[in-house]
């Protein structure tokens, strides 16, 4: 019997430590939304990331039928107080990580819109990962004030 409860707690450990710190399996995409925008204007998309895979990936790029162009970008403060953007070739996923892509921080740039996304509307967006396949998401469109966004990712979406 303490031999079975031993193996059975050994067994819950190494799932745990092999899991995520909030409990996911897979590549899970969770609490995502895009800006509204106005056409051949940009908007962003945010969200959360979590690789609960056991093993390290990357988030490598994106696609939309909704822009023109794709791309993944970082949004910071430079030296001078500026918001600077910086377009990343890649955003590391550490095994049982989570990463939040937000106003402000990481994001994905949809640039020169094919139409104008307005709240309530929906946008289809698909992530490409360095091993992970693809995930599509169908993405709300949201105002950024509706979701607490501060407006200041430098791509001047808001109209």
């Amino acid at each position: 019997m303490k031999k079975a409860l031993m193996i059975g707690l050994v067994g819950m450990f190494l799932l745990a430590a092999c899991g995520s710190a909030a409990g996911g399996e897979g590549m899970q995409v969770t609490e995502y939304w895009a800006r509204a925008g106005m056409m051949d204007g940009n908007s962003a998309a945010y969200m959360l990331i979590g690789n609960y895979t056991g093993a390290d990936d990357a988030l490598v790029g994106a696609s939309s039928d909704a822009a023109n162009a794709v791309e993944i970008h970082l949004s910071q403060t430079g030296a001078d107080g500026t918001m600077q953007m910086m377009k990343q070739e890649k955003i590391d996923l550490p095994a049982g990580t989570e990463l939040e892509l937000k106003p402000g921080s990481y994001h994905v740039m949809l640039i020169g819109l094919k139409r104008e996304l307005k709240a309530g509307g929906e946008i289809t967006l698909t992530l490409h990962f360095q091993t992970h396949e693809d995930v599509t998401l169908t993405i709300p469109v949201q105002d950024a004030a509706d979701m607490g966004g501060s407006g200041m990712d430098g791509h001047n979406t808001m109209p």
